[in-house]
């Protein structure tokens, strides 16, 4: 017994330590995963809490699975995990089921698993706290309790800090497709005789406020009566999908520039901001100026948003505004805005709003 509580105590520990990191790591992550959880149980008016959950969750799995593995505070640590594992056990059993979300987001971004995985996860982890909750008053204090407390307030305050840290400057660790160092056309690439994902393009329009859909087919390019609203792709079938499977870059009047973009020889730099209206006036006029700076001195800029049309031309400030669709651009990068250095197609660097280098650092780059 007891060799199987050493085991249970360890298997517990880390699972909700390494899960409780992942999702510090990326806190923003989790906050669109808690809007993918809100939208499919229908609750989207909780979607202003998301990043607030998101930063409460992975510092409780955090401090549940630390107390557990370290013996500090442990039977509040027991109880916390028993908590986590009723809430989300029962959730990824509907999930599984019914479907409406294809990753749980359990371990973020770092690992994948599907909805009946996470399920059947949480089972054998049950398996594992119970036998954790029928031992649970073997369990000693190591310290006084005022000092275990003050450790534990300490740890708390430290995976918050580190949570905020990453939303503001990016993610320590970057487990998204778009990284540093990757040349995208290279993780578009579909090996041969495998079943590909089949999307359908739609553009909606406006006139005369109505909304309506269009596909390549039929969208009315030439026709000023009809105002551009955004660009959704929609899966019709799955397959095989590559690592970046969905980056379309397109003009405000609906000309493709992706292959441009990603084959031009120098540097250029990408300003990605999912929605204008929420960046900030400050920030979005930081990156303009930064945008006339770089076009000044030989370096490409694209301002890549999934804005509408009219917001877009309220601006008129004479840098290239493109439409991407909003879920591409919350996996490129986790800043709104944000900056991705591209070179011949390669990621160079990225960068969020807080930390762009100087409009010094980036004239260097054509020495």
């Amino acid at each position: 017994m007891k060799i199987l509580k050493s085991v249970s105590r360890i298997i517990i520990g880390l699972v909700f330590i390494f899960s409780g990191t992942v999702k510090a790591i990326d806190p923003l992550g989790s906050a669109y995963k808690f809007h993918d959880y809100f939208h499919a149980f229908n609750i989207g008016f909780l979607n202003s809490f998301s990043l607030a959950l998101a930063i409460i969750l992975c510092t409780a799995e955090f401090i549940a699975g630390f107390s557990v593995l370290t013996g500090l505070r442990q039977k509040t640590g027991i109880w916390g995990v028993i908590i986590l594992l009723g809430i989300f056990t029962p959730i990824t059993f509907i999930l599984a089921l019914t479907n409406p979300v294809s990753d749980c987001g359990c371990f973020g971004d770092a690992i994948h698993l599907t909805n009946w995985q996470t399920f059947e996860k949480n089972l054998i982890l049950i398996v594992f706290t119970i036998i954790l909750y029928i031992d649970r008053k073997q369990a000693r204090q190591i310290f006084s309790a005022i000092t275990e407390w003050i450790i534990i307030t300490g740890i708390i305050a430290m995976v918050v800090l580190f949570s905020i840290g990453n939303l503001i400057y990016l993610p320590v660790v970057d487990f998204l497709p778009y990284k540093t160092g990757v040349k995208i056309t290279d993780k578009m690439i579909i090996p041969d005789g495998v079943a590909v994902d089949k999307y359908s393009t739609l553009f909606i329009y406006e006139k005369d406020g109505i909304k309506k859909k269009f596909t390549l087919n039929n969208y009315p390019a030439n026709d000023t009566t009809w105002k551009f609203i955004e660009q959704k792709s929609i899966l019709m079938k799955k397959g095989y999908r590559p690592p970046i499977h969905d980056f379309s870059i397109t003009s405000m009047d609906g000309t493709d520039f992706t292959r441009k973009v990603l084959s031009y020889p120098g540097y250029s730099v990408l300003m990605v901001t999912k929605k204008l209206a929420e960046a900030g006036n400050k920030r979005l006029t930081e990156g303009f100026q930064l945008g006339e700076y770089c076009i000044k001195n030989g370096i490409g800029f694209y301002i890549l948003t999934a804005s509408g049309t009219d917001e877009v031309k309220s601006i008129n400030n004479g840098l290239d505004f493109f439409s991407v669709d909003e879920t591409t651009l919350k996996t490129m990068i986790r800043s709104n805005p944000g900056y991705m250095l591209l070179k011949n197609g390669s990621i160079m660097g990225k960068w969020s709003w807080a930390n762009i280098p100087s409009k010094e650092w980036f004239s260097r780059l054509r020495q």
